[in-house]
């Protein structure tokens, strides 16, 4: 701007001191129409006319950051109307960085900066102007406020404050997924020029990933991508400024991509027929042996249940599935014998149990195999006819007696011959014996009911070929009673009578009991000795006539009455009765 030597000049000017060459053509303000305070010159330029006022007139000054060279910055400068270049005006510089930072010549005005700026730590100082005269140190002119701006080169490169990044996105994707935004900061100043004007571009990672150069979202640029086949990709992302122009600064930040599983492989057994051994000794319930079906998938995406479809299989095996190895377990579920069955089928089928609809062209997500099961021939213990025995012998019989006989045999093909023995560690080792190839049980001493009415032994069986396989079953001898224990009297020794009692009266009543069995023992009839004088055909006894006695005497008038089972006596005082019983 060129200041026309004619117009009238405000009494201080604050000049602006930038140069075109420092700031580009981007600095240039605009064209505009000549106002009607301005003069359109032949040349171009344009001539201001201000209007005469007092005060300051201020523009922003602008200073370069991170200057370089081995002189002070020039700034600009101060100029008051007052000086007429004799040096008699003195400009004083006050504010944030006078005199340190920004240096003012007092005779001239011009600032200039003596220190390297950063934007990016200050953006702006805020100072203050006077002029002074220098003889009387009056001001010449109000002091006034202007900015000196720090103007932004490109000297920060793009940074990803938040990098490395860890993203994941399902395979199988459709192409231009998006899988992550990532973002770039630039210290440098957004509002001018391209400084801080990002563009993302994508150094590692093609062709699966792309990224969008303005918003940084990186997206799959291939479809359907398998994560059976790889899994993990490492994706490299820069961000350049100057709206990626040659010269611009970079930087970069890595993301770690991971597919994650879908369900989009069925289960698959490695071969179709399999074959397994299975002894006939093997427990109920418990395993007996393991299938599996693999499946790339991984999780709840390969879990299989697995089942046996065919009947044969289903109602002698179980299936169940191992969480942990994702095996199938088949377990027994009744005995096996070899003798009756020696082969079984079982056509076993592995499904998944999550489904994906959207792979569900890919056809059923299950697969079957076939297992054919073995029965093993096992030496078995010998087997008892029956599960329990009851046997009888009658007590008093002389020993040897035969009471019964168990039987066993061998379950095997074999079928050798079996042995018989007690176990010797019962009490009933010493009452029976047992023939050791017949299995007769036998008396070794008469028995008494009324001492021991049952008796349990245990009978054991075991092959001859192999007397280590041992079959135990329980048998229980029951004594049979014979009548031989006599009745007995339970009544006192002593009956006492008094002399006043009536005839007929019942003043005793016996009782008799048997140790026999009802059956044997429960029938008998009551007698007096005969020695006894008034015996009669009675079990009771009464008085036949009224007596009358003192202490001394003694008699033995009675009168019988029968009873079954009891006896009832009538006596005199003093005399005493022993029946005889039969």
């Amino acid at each position: 701007m060129r200041i026309s030597t004619t117009s009238c000049l405000c009494p201080f000017l604050v000049c602006l001191c930038f140069i075109q060459r420092c700031y580009g053509a981007s600095h240039h303000v605009p064209a505009k129409v000549p106002s009607k305070n301005q003069t359109k010159l032949a040349n171009g330029e344009t001539e201001v006319h201000h209007r005469p006022k007092r005060g300051w007139i201020w523009n922003q000054f602008f200073v370069l950051e991170e200057h370089m060279g081995p002189d002070a910055q020039y700034v600009g400068k101060l100029h008051s109307n007052s000086d007429k270049g004799d040096g008699s005006v003195r400009y004083i510089l006050s504010g944030e960085g006078a005199g340190t930072i920004f240096i003012i010549d007092e005779v001239t005005g011009d600032i200039h900066a003596t220190k390297s700026l950063d934007r990016e730590r200050k953006t702006h100082y805020v100072l203050h102007a006077q002029a002074l005269d220098r003889n009387t140190e009056e001001a010449l002119e109000p002091k006034s406020e202007f900015i000196i701006k720090v103007q932004d080169i490109n000297d920060n490169a793009p940074k990803f404050p938040d990098g490395p990044f860890v993203a994941t996105v399902p395979e199988m994707s459709e192409l231009g997924t998006s899988v992550l935004q990532v973002t770039a900061t630039d210290a440098d100043d957004p509002t001018y020029g391209n400084s801080a004007r990002i563009v993302y571009s994508i150094l590692q990672g093609q062709p699966y990933f792309s990224v969008d150069p303005k918003t940084g979202i990186i997206r799959t640029a291939l479809a359907n991508m398998d994560r059976e086949a790889r899994e993990h990709y490492t994706v490299v992302i820069q961000a350049k400024d100057m709206a990626g122009q040659v010269g611009g600064l970079s930087g970069s930040t890595t993301i770690n991509i991971t597919l994650t599983d879908v369900n989009d492989n069925p289960p698959k057994f490695p071969q179709k027929n399999y074959q397994l051994y299975v002894p006939e000794s093997a427990q109920v319930g418990k395993p007996v042996g393991k299938i599996k079906a693999n499946d790339e998938d991984l999780g709840i995406n390969a879990d299989i249940k697995y089942s046996i479809i065919n009947s044969e299989g289903a109602n002698m095996f179980s299936i169940s599935t191992d969480r942990d190895t994702r095996e199938g377990v088949i377990s027994l579920k009744k005995p096996l014998n070899y003798e009756r069955k020696k082969t079984y089928t079982l056509h076993i089928e592995g499904m998944n149990t999550h489904m994906d609809p959207r792979f569900s062209y890919i056809g059923s997500f299950k697969d079957t195999a076939t297992l054919k099961i073995s029965v093993g021939d096992v030496d078995e213990a010998p087997v008892f006819s029956m599960d329990y025995y009851i046997m009888d012998v009658y007590e008093n019989a002389p020993s040897g007696t035969e009471v019964g006989a168990v039987t066993a045999r061998d379950p095997d093909s074999r079928n050798s011959p079996v042995r018989y023995f007690m176990d010797s560690k019962e009490e009933g080792e010493r009452y029976f014996r047992i023939e050791e190839s017949s299995g007769v049980v036998r008396t070794t001493q008469p028995l008494d009911r009324e001492d021991i009415p049952w008796h349990n032994i245990t009978v054991m069986a075991s092959e001859v070929d192999n007397p280590s396989l041992l079959s135990h079953v329980p048998v229980t001898v029951q004594v049979l009673d014979v009548n031989d224990n006599p009745p007995e009297i339970a009544a006192d020794g002593e009956v006492i009578v008094c002399e006043s009692s009536r005839p007929g009266q019942v003043i005793q009543t016996v009782t008799a009991v048997d140790k026999d069995d009802f059956a044997n023992g429960q029938r008998f009839y009551f007698a007096l000795p005969s020695q006894l004088p008034g015996r009669a055909p009675s079990s009771s006894l009464t008085f036949q006539e009224p007596i009358s006695l003192s202490e001394s005497q003694r008699c033995g008038v009675f009168g019988w009455i029968t009873n079954v089972g009891s006896l009832s006596l009538s006596l005199c005082l003093g005399c005493y009765f022993t029946p005889t019983l039969g």
